[in-house]
Formats: structure tokens, C-alpha cells, sequence
């Protein structure tokens, strides 16, 4: 049984570490928290066991479990690579993409795995529609939320739009052409809004956009094909799929010589998937993709190299809004 320690038990450590308690094939060594107090805290909750220091966890565990604010990624992983660990790092991989680079580098020569927590991959409702989605080219994502605290040592670009990069990266097979950007902070001195146009080498173009000050919450990705639309809605865990049906050419001629009395749901056919009653959420069919993958010495299903990818793209959205608040500034 793989030995698990999970570094940062905030929002999202807490319910790794309890993850990790009710698996079969690994088991919690411990926990460790820059802050003591809250690690006194979730380890008395969870009845887990509390390093007092990040040095005494690696000792204890075979692989690490880091849900760390991003801007400590590099040292923590770093740090847990050098000693002989496999790592899992919360989304994004790094802060930097030199950081990012090193790591994987480390990674590289010491035969370790390195996930990245990029869980929408392991959205239930992705998962189950995910043999539909076949060279889409023109892909729109929406991802807003309410304003927290918490993510906001990083423009929103690499807290929350970071999602969506990876996922359309995963599905679109081609090189990146050319990024339009937008952005502005509102509640912070970062980006808290963004909207990028993202134009691949094959024609195929996302438009995505996030923010982290709305008044509503909404997760939603729409996929344009060759006779198929398919949009997912991952907060209610549902998915739409519309193809051209087999009566469209039953109907062209008549719609061709102007008739306008056609159902225009004869023209298509529709499938609703509900993931709503999925016997795993996202994060417990992750963590054990994670597990697994060391297991089986096997290459993680979103590895560093993906998460990196990601990171190359939205590091470039931040330059670009970055460049434009420069030149506005300059006018003024």
C-alpha cells in the first residue's frame, strides 16, 4: 500500500486527505500545513496524523500530495522530487514556467510521476461524452464564479480559466496559431477578469472566458463539429448532444422550395446524459487515476508535461492583457 502525504489542508487539501483514508490501495501517512493551527485542526477532524515539519512527512511517505497555495508549488515539489517521491500538484503545475520546466526535468531523470489537478478531465459528465467530441473546431467555455480569497495569489487566467485551456487542449490536435486577450482586475491588483481567442493551426478556434467576480456561477463548455453540437454543463453534471439526423435529407428539398412548416426537431437527434448519480465524484476518480498510475508505472492521464502545456498557453494570455494594460497606461 502506497504511503500518502498530503501537503496543505485548506479548501482542497482537507478532502484529499480524507480521499486517501477511504482508499483501498493507499492509505494517509500524514498531513503537514505551513499553518499549524489549521493542521492541528483538520488532523483532529479527520483522526489523520500531523508532521511537524514538510522534511518529516517526505520521510514517512512514497508519494506527495500537494494542495499548497500555487506559489508554493515549486519549492514544495521540488523538494519532494529530489526526495525520490511522486508528486500530485493542485492545478497549476507552477506559478512559472521555468519552475515548471525544472520540475519536470527532475521528474525525468528520477523515473517519478508527476499529476496535475487539472479535475475536469475527471468530470463524470466529460468522461461520458468525451468518445463524442472529434475534431471540433470551434469550441466555446464559460467559467464564473463568485469572488473567494482564496486562489487569488494569481490572476484568474491560472486560477480558473487554466481549467478550460487544458481541457481544449486535450481535444483540439493541433498547434497553437495565434492568442487574442482581454483582461481587467476588479476586486484585486491581478486579472480578475479574462477572455482569450484562441486560434489553432487547423482553423479550429476556442473563445473562453472566466472571471472570479460574478454575481452567479457557471461552468459551461459548448463543442462545434462537423454535424454535431455538444454542450456540458459541469456544475449539474449534464451534457447535450445534437447530430444531424438522417431525415435532413428527407427534408432539404422542401426546405429549399421554402417550406416553413418542418419541425425543426425532425432535423436532428438529440441524447441527454445525466451524471448527476455517478458512483464517483471527479476527485476521488483523479486521485486514484494518480495512484494507479504509480502503481501500474504508468504515464498519468494529465501529467506534468500537460499540465505545463497548459500553463505555456495562459502564461501568454497573462503577457498579452498585461502588454495592453501597459499601453493604456503609456496614453494616459
Amino acid at each position: 500500500m502506497l504511503k500518502i502525504g498530503v501537503v496543505g489542508v485548506g479548501h482542497l487539501g482537507q478532502h484529499h486527505a480524507r480521499k486517501f483514508m477511504a482508499m483501498d490501495n493507499a492509505g494517509l501517512a500524514g498531513i503537514y500545513d505551513a499553518k499549524a493551527s489549521r493542521a492541528k485542526e483538520i488532523a483532529k477532524t479527520l483522526g489523520a496524523y500531523r508532521f511537524d515539519s514538510y522534511g518529516e512527512l517526505l520521510d514517512a511517505c512514497d508519494a506527495v500530495d500537494i494542495a499548497a497555495t500555487t506559489t508554493a508549488h515549486y519549492e514544495l515539489a521540488k523538494q519532494a522530487l529530489t526526495a525520490g517521491k511522486h508528486v500530485f500538484l493542485e492545478k497549476p503545475i507552477t506559478s512559472k514556467l521555468e519552475e515548471a520546466y525544472e520540475l519536470l526535468d527532475i521528474a525525468e531523470k528520477k523515473k517519478l510521476k508527476i499529476q496535475v489537478g487539472h479535475i475536469e478531465r475527471f468530470n463524470p459528465v466529460i468522461m461520458k461524452v468525451e468518445h463524442e467530441i472529434s475534431e471540433p473546431m470551434f469550441i466555446e467555455s464559460t467559467r464564473i464564479s463568485t469572488f473567494h480569497k482564496r486562489g487569488t495569489d494569481v490572476p484568474v487566467v491560472l486560477d480558473v480559466m487554466i481549467h478550460d485551456i487544458d481541457l481544449i487542449l486535450s481535444f483540439v490536435n493541433s498547434p497553437i496559431k495565434d492568442i487574442h486577450a482581454s483582461g481587467i482586475g476588479i476586486l484585486t491588483p491581478s486579472i480578475d477578469i479574462a477572455n482569450a481567442r484562441i486560434e489553432f493551426e487547423n482553423g479550429a478556434i476556442a473563445n473562453v472566458t472566466s472571471s472570479r467576480v460574478s454575481l452567479k456561477q457557471e461552468r459551461k463548455i459548448r463543442f462545434f463539429q462537423k454535424d454535431c453540437y455538444i454542450t456540458l454543463d459541469f456544475n449539474t453534471k449534464q451534457a447535450k448532444v445534437i447530430k444531424k439526423s438522417a431525415n435532413v435529407m428527407k427534408y432539404l428539398p422542401k426546405i429549399l422550395m421554402g417550406a416553413t412548416d418542418i419541425d425543426p426537431e425532425k432535423l436532428v437527434d438529440q441524447q441527454l446524459y445525466d451524471c448527476t448519480d455517478s458512483p464517483k465524484d471527479a476527485l476521488t476518480m483523479e486521485l486514484e487515476s494518480w495512484i494507479q498510475a504509480i502503481i501500474e508505472d504508468r504515464q498519468p492521464v494529465v501529467d506534468g508535461y500537460a499540465g505545463t502545456k497548459a500553463l505555456e498557453v495562459a502564461v501568454k494570455i497573462i503577457k498579452i492583457i498585461d502588454e495592453q494594460v501597459t499601453k493604456s497606461k503609456i496614453k494616459v
